[in-house]
């Protein structure tokens, strides 16, 4: 029987699917995304661990069952792209295959299988690629990205502007661990070595953070974020001091994990890799004098999507983007959405709320996602929406802000309240921001009863600074949306910015 059904992902503009097929020292992977955007959601993601870059550094050659595991799982990423019909296919190989002598006449073969050609990315452009995903998943980030795979490591500057060059040095943990012979101390003088052959940057304080991107040290955050008892298990923007970083770092780097508090949260396969990354980022944090470390889920995929949206793309807010996303997705009314931008930017600067620029966009952003949970039963509207929001594949948002989204959103649809709150999200909080969401939670609970949550209302009703407060002003043909239920909403929106906000009939 043929579909009557459109895709979701057809819903939303856009050039339709785009895979990058991504062939690694260590792991192959196919990610397919929606379609090229500032924020590109995932359709598909499936990995490979086939380890080419094993042993290349003592024999020179790929070895021939961890090419012929990879070949065979290219056959399967082609049949996938073909059944979700991308539109068009990227493939990058990195060190493994730029550094065997026979990787020419394996990626010859993957050109084969994929149809497709097979760009061999070289130290500098795998710096730069790396750079450019941390500045795709991050709202103006500044400090030095390192991104740790199994045949190399890149570091690359990243500041206002591009991307700046970057270094390539022979620490992935593959090829470190070989060199070392899986002895700790030989992989620390082997990485300090290497290290010394780099002129690091002279970064300003408070620009002083390390990205760190790769499956290894992904593995290796994931350990500190479990064995601490986070509440956010979502790893893109985990953040540590570099002093506890460095600290951690000494802990783990041990011949292997068996013996480390939750080591089962790493997967077999990274177990073994996890204590050589330690060491090489211990060096580095050191090296670098970093204040803070930030874990990327995004890298050379994201970066190599990142570089083929036009400028005006590339300028985009993240953020925004991915809540626009949603709200288009999941809202009763998208343009209502839009109108509580502004109608929430008018009675802020009514109240004379000081915003920092990060603080506005939050604020814009948490308008777009106000009612993407309202299929859900009433009840659980708050609830439902504080789960998308908290887990979303969000970029460019610390967890702080994350919370923020959240929060202000579960206010907006299940009251004031503070103990209904879910701990996870107070944990993470800010107590600016914790307030602030609550500012916000009521100021959208007064909203969506002046307008029903549909378009066309709300540019047609003013607020207007009083002596103590402020008054909301409906016109004598809105006369009617006045009402008690609405006052007491009012009322409770004076609570908690501590002034009289009343309705006026002008």
């Amino acid at each position: 029987m043929k579909s009557q059904f459109k895709p979701a992902r057809g819903r939303l503009n856009g050039t339709g699917p785009v895979a990058v097929v991504d062939i690694g020292s260590n792991s192959v992977r196919l990610v397919i995304y929606e379609r090229k955007a500032r924020t590109p959601t995932m359709l598909f993601n499936e990995k490979l661990l086939a380890g080419l870059g094993r042993g290349v550094a003592a024999t020179g050659q790929l070895a021939t069952e961890s090419v012929d595991l990879a070949l065979g799982e290219l056959v399967r990423f082609k049949a996938l792209i073909e059944h979700t019909g991308c539109k068009e296919l990227y493939v990058v190989a990195t060190a493994a295959a730029r550094d065997a002598e026979n990787g020419q006449e394996f990626v010859a073969e993957v050109e084969r299988i994929l149809e497709a050609p097979v760009r061999i990315l070289d130290g500098s452009e795998e710096a730069y690629y790396s750079a450019l995903g941390v500045v795709a998943g991050f709202w103006q980030p500044r400090g030095i990205v390192g991104d740790m795979g199994g045949g190399s490591l890149e570091l690359v500057e990243i500041g206002e502007k591009k991307p700046g060059g970057g270094a390539t040095f022979p620490l992935g943990g593959l090829r470190l661990s070989e060199e070392a012979g899986g002895s700790i101390q030989k992989a620390h003088k082997i990485t300090e070595a290497a290290l010394k052959t780099y002129e690091w940057p002279d970064l300003a304080p408070g620009e002083r953070t390390f990205f760190a991107v790769g499956g290894t040290w992904r593995s290796l955050g994931r350990l500190h974020l479990m064995q601490n008892n986070y509440p956010l298990h979502v790893m893109h923007n985990y953040e540590m001091d570099a002093e506890e970083a460095i600290a951690f770092c000494r802990e783990i780097a041990v011949p292997n994990l068996e013996n480390i508090k939750m080591a089962e949260v790493v997967s077999k396969q990274r177990r073994p890799l996890v204590p050589i990354g330690a060491v090489v980022l211990e060096q580095v944090l050191t090296a670098m004098k970093a204040e803070r470390l930030m874990f990327s889920a995004t890298g050379v995929r994201e970066g190599l999507l990142h570089e083929k949206l036009s400028p005006e793309m590339q300028e985009q807010d993240p953020v925004i983007e991915a809540a626009r996303e949603l709200c288009e997705l999941r809202a009763r009314s998208p343009q209502h959405a839009v109108e509580l931008i502004d109608w929430t930017d008018d009675l802020f600067r009514e109240l004379q709320i000081e915003e920092t620029a990060n603080e506005r966009r939050l604020r814009h952003a948490a308008c777009l996602l106000s009612d993407i949970g309202w299929r859900a039963h009433p009840d659980y509207r708050g609830e439902q929406s504080l789960n998308i929001i908290s887990n979303a594949s969000f970029v460019g948002l610390d967890h702080a802000s994350r919370a923020y989204l959240a929060a202000a959103v579960f206010y907006r649809h299940q009251g004031l309240r503070e103990g209904a709150l879910s701990q996870v999200i107070r944990e993470l909080f800010t107590d600016r921001l914790r307030i602030r969401a609550k500012v916000l939670g009521a100021t959208l609970r007064v909203a969506s009863l002046l307008s029903a949550s549909m378009a066309g209302l709300l540019p047609k009703i003013g607020v207007a600074r009083t002596e103590t407060g402020i008054a909301i002003e409906l016109s004598k043909d809105l006369a009617n949306l006045d009402g008690e239920r609405l006052r007491k909403r009012a009322a409770q929106l004076g609570k908690v910015i501590d002034a009289d906000v009343v309705l006026k009939v002008a």
